[in-house]
């Protein structure tokens, strides 16, 4: 996966092959905010200058900037998986929520 971090927000970076730029999108917000470059440099420029640039215009007209993901996670799943991941994190001496956030992050490769 190609993206880049700053201030909290991700992009999701792709390469227009048509215009040879690189470009990139906030990603886990509903806002759309872009921003593009011919470089790698020209285009972690771009992408600080739109999240600073999308930040200050939330606060000068008010309304707050839209945060990626608070955190919180629900998921239902079947009763036998819930079971098993039980046992799978009191075997390690943690909780679901340690357990669970552990082999989340493990499998997005953050």
């Amino acid at each position: 996966m190609n993206m880049m971090k700053y201030k909290g927000y991700i992009a999701r970076i792709e390469f227009d092959e048509e215009d040879r730029i690189f470009v990139g999108h906030l990603a886990g917000i509903k806002d759309i905010v872009g921003f593009h470059g011919t470089t790698v440099d020209e285009l972690e420029i771009a992408f600080h200058e739109s999240v600073d640039s999308y930040m200050a215009i939330s606060k000068e007209t008010g309304r707050p900037a839209q945060k990626p993901f608070s955190g919180k996670l629900m998921l239902r799943v079947p009763p036998e998986v819930h079971a098993a991941v039980a046992t799978a994190a009191q075997v390690r001496g943690k909780s679901i929520n340690q357990w669970a956030s552990e082999a989340l992050e493990k499998a997005a490769h953050v």
